[in-house]
């Protein structure tokens, strides 16, 4: 999944960042409210972390923005206070989960993975198609039972192609999803990945190119 991590506490944000990207996210960061916002206009997440006391623009509000624009995101909010009254205002702003400071990092991670979940179409937590069995809860990937060890990539590569049903992905649509935004629009880097998936998945051959538009899992 894209993730958005908007935190000001530069060191907490790097480590939720690097937390996420173990789980196969491709993650951004921020480190306060406009930068989130000229991010969010631009990428299209499936979740933003987003710490409610941001600097120059406060992170309630960034909750709203991203509500009146009908993005399909969904928001984790973190804050320090834990009192009821800030959980309740926090959830009306719009945000579909919050999270009390200190936080243990599995359990921001386990929430990301539900909300990734629920900002696309509803798909099964373990994913089969073609032979494969991919769960992303346990990051583990099956082809007729054989146990199919991946990178990083090219399990968010492959999760991509799964959750698509069959349908077509883009290589800018995998680009979008498995890589952040430093990454060069104009790489091989989708390109290579799928050859390594396709040996490793082994025959006979599931993922597809189709010419001009993209990839998919026949």
């Amino acid at each position: 999944m894209r993730v958005l991590v908007v935190e000001d506490e530069r060191m907490l944000a790097d480590a939720i960042a690097e937390w996420l990207r173990d789980d196969t996210h491709a993650v951004d960061l921020a480190h306060d409210g406009e930068a989130a916002l000229e991010r969010i206009m631009v990428n299209d997440y499936d979740v933003v972390v987003l710490d409610r006391d941001l600097p120059i623009v406060h992170g309630d509000d960034v909750c709203r923005e991203l509500v009146e624009s009908e993005s399909d995101a969904r928001v984790l909010m973190l804050t320090a206070a834990a009192q009821l009254d800030d959980r309740i205002t926090g959830l009306s702003l719009g945000a579909d989960d919050y999270l009390a400071k200190p936080f243990a990092f599995p359990e921001l991670a386990a929430r990301v993975l539900a909300l990734g979940r629920r900002s696309r179409p509803a798909v099964p937590p373990v994913l089969r198609r073609a032979g494969i069995t991919l769960d992303p809860a346990r990051r583990e990937v099956f082809r007729n039972g054989r146990f199919v060890p991946l990178s990083k990539k090219e399990f968010a590569v492959l999760a991509e192609l799964m959750r698509a049903g069959g349908a077509v992905v883009s290589a800018e649509q995998l680009l979008e999803k498995a890589w952040d935004e430093h990454t060069d629009p104009f790489t091989g880097a989708v390109r290579l990945t799928i050859l390594k998936l396709r040996r490793k998945l082994a025959d006979p051959p599931v993922v597809e190119t189709v010419a001009g538009v993209g990839y998919r899992i026949t």
